[in-house]
């Protein structure tokens, strides 16, 4: 018959266990260190539109855009940092991806389509930031708390590890939806153009066609007649 567990060791394994998920909620509140968010806008003909985003010292922004709809799909890109030098300036692109380390200020960037004077643009935009947000010192005295941990057969910092980890691999796998999405987008935009195109064309090549056809009768109809006339 089993003997039942000692309660100095089951006391243990449990304050093991709260411990491990009071650490859990603390690194949880932890992963709004990185914020991301994406925008899908209409820039007319002609027109310039400009966003901002306020940013820490020593974080990291990430901008990556689109265009989605609109003739040739391109667009004028620039990127300001807070003290007015231009980090980045693109002409005439359909996408970009950059990343930058920050200074503490707005950093404003440009969507240009000036020189379209007919077709407006759809462009969608994603913005990634990280460290923004000054991460607390995590205590150590939360350890003297913990008995038995042998016992877990794992070591709290490891599953730590392994959380952060799945967290990483989660957004990441956000992102690289969110960016699928906006392929999809485009490339639907795209095809759809193409297939109004080839509709107007081939109902021109129609009508064309019936045009010429009813020329070509009437011509072959008038030459009977006269021959007719010729005769009598």
């Amino acid at each position: 018959m089993d003997r039942p567990a000692p309660p100095l060791i089951l006391s243990s394994v449990a304050l093991s266990v709260l411990c491990l998920f009071l650490l859990w909620l603390r690194e949880a509140r932890g992963f709004t260190q990185s914020v991301d968010g994406d925008f899908t806008f209409t820039l007319p003909a002609g027109q310039k539109e400009c966003f901002y985003q306020t940013m820490r010292k020593d974080a990291s922004l990430e901008i990556e855009y689109q265009v989605l709809d609109g003739a040739s799909l391109d667009v004028d890109f620039i990127l300001t940092s807070p003290d007015g030098t231009v980090v980045v300036d693109e002409q005439r692109k359909s996408d970009g991806v950059h990343t930058v380390d920050t200074e503490e200020g707005d950093y404003m960037f440009c969507f240009d389509n000036s020189f379209s004077t007919v077709s407006e643009k759809v462009i969608f935009f994603e913005l990634i930031l990280d460290n923004m947000y000054e991460s607390e010192k995590e205590p150590e005295d939360w350890k003297q708390y913990v008995m038995g941990t042998d016992l877990l057969d794992m070591k709290l910092e490891d599953i730590l590890t392994a959380i952060n980890n799945v967290k990483a691999r989660l957004s990441k796998s956000i992102q690289i939806q969110t960016l699928l999405r906006a392929f999809e987008a485009r490339d639907r935009n795209l095809q759809e153009s193409n297939f109004d195109r080839v509709n107007f064309w081939s109902a021109i090549n129609l009508t064309i066609m019936v045009t010429v056809s009813v020329i070509q009768v009437f011509l072959l109809k008038s030459l009977f007649d006269d021959r007719k006339r010729s005769r009598t």
